[in-house]
């Protein structure tokens, strides 16, 4: 039984992680922090909790964290690393939701987050927890930076075609749609039912936050510089990422067994049948990415098709799975549930 704090449980990554952690069977809630907040029984926020957690929000500044083996952040871009260095000497694990130790290049990351970063010391050190990647290197890590939703469904999609080395790196498209809720739990107009309602757009075509991490990621692995294409597309969906993703191929290869192949082992990650589409509502509420791959009129461009639930395996889920690994456990504890229809 390990113990768990999370910081910044309000919002919708931070109530995703309190019902998947009070379902797993070897987690003790220790604490769970806000400000705001502070001394409100959680149930009385989040009432899908009641008589699953009984913690109140505690200020952070007084809250048991470093009493803990495990911290997840689910806290906006620059909160974790003011309190990340502090937790490790103290021997706790840190998990991290947000964007603070992803990107390695501190300049890059500067650049697209328009702060400075405080403890740019543990980047180097952080792993960037893609765990059908780096599964391996999680494992003795202190510091956990858990991708973020889009780079999760694009990289995962890509990742067969680039480990094979068959498809030309200059072109690659990420087409993707997410739902409002991968705006966050805040009030914001363009979210609203009345913006967001019967309604679609694409959104930082000149340029997303997401597009530097999905292309350090992929050049990575490319042992070779990427050219991406990325842009994001707000649905009136509230759960649910699809990502359509555009690639030639350099030379001929059988793409629906070089899926099949690479993700044969992965609970997480399933691979449909020839000629079939995923759908979003097929992931919702759970920590799956489904997977088709197609070649048009049997040309040279490969269509993959990508759709994960934002909130668990593009967040909460994916932090999950990641301190399973950290700490010893099956990979799916506390993860097999099943997605939500209708």
């Amino acid at each position: 039984m390990i113990k768990v704090g999370i910081v910044g449980g309000t919002g919708y990554t931070g109530v995703e992680l309190l019902r998947l952690l009070a379902q797993h069977p070897d987690v003790e809630l220790a604490a769970i922090t806000s400000r705001k907040e502070a001394g409100m029984a959680v149930s009385d926020m989040f009432p899908n909790l009641r008589g699953r957690v009984s913690l109140r929000f505690e200020d952070p500044a007084s809250a048991p964290l470093n009493t803990c083996d495990v911290v997840f952040f689910a806290t906006p871009n620059g909160v974790a690393m003011q309190q990340t260095k502090v937790l490790v000497e103290a021997g706790v694990k840190v998990i991290d939701l947000a964007a603070d130790f992803r990107i390695k290049d501190i300049s890059v990351w500067e650049k697209w987050y328009g702060m400075q970063h405080a403890c740019p010391e543990l980047v180097e050190e952080a792993v960037y927890a893609l765990p059908e990647i780096n599964r391996a290197e999680i494992k003795g890590a202190r510091i956990i930076a858990n991708p973020g939703c889009y780079p999760t469904a694009v990289q995962l999609g890509f990742l067969p075609l680039i480990e094979a080395g068959v498809i030309e790196l200059s072109g690659l498209i990420a087409d993707c749609k997410s739902g409002v809720s991968g705006a966050g739990r805040k009030a914001e107009v363009h979210a609203l039912f009345s913006e967001a309602s019967d309604n679609f757009k694409a959104y930082g075509v000149a340029g997303h936050r997401h597009l530097p991490e999905i292309v350090q990621g992929l050049s990575r692995h490319a042992g070779n510089p990427v050219g991406l294409t990325f842009v994001p597309h707000l649905t009136p969906l509230i759960r649910g990422i699809h990502a359509t993703l555009y690639a030639r191929l350099s030379r001929e290869v059988d793409v629906q067994a070089l899926f099949e192949k690479r993700y044969a082992d992965e609970y997480f990650v399933d691979v449909l049948a020839s000629g079939q589409h995923p759908e979003t509502r097929s992931v919702r509420s759970a920590n799956f990415c489904r997977l088709a791959v197609h070649r048009p009129q049997g040309g040279d461009t490969v269509v993959v098709l990508s759709v994960i639930d934002n909130l668990v395996k593009g967040a909460a889920g994916q932090a999950v799975q990641n301190m399973n690994i950290l700490f010893g456990f099956p990979e799916s504890t506390g993860l097999q549930q099943i997605p939500i229809l209708p």
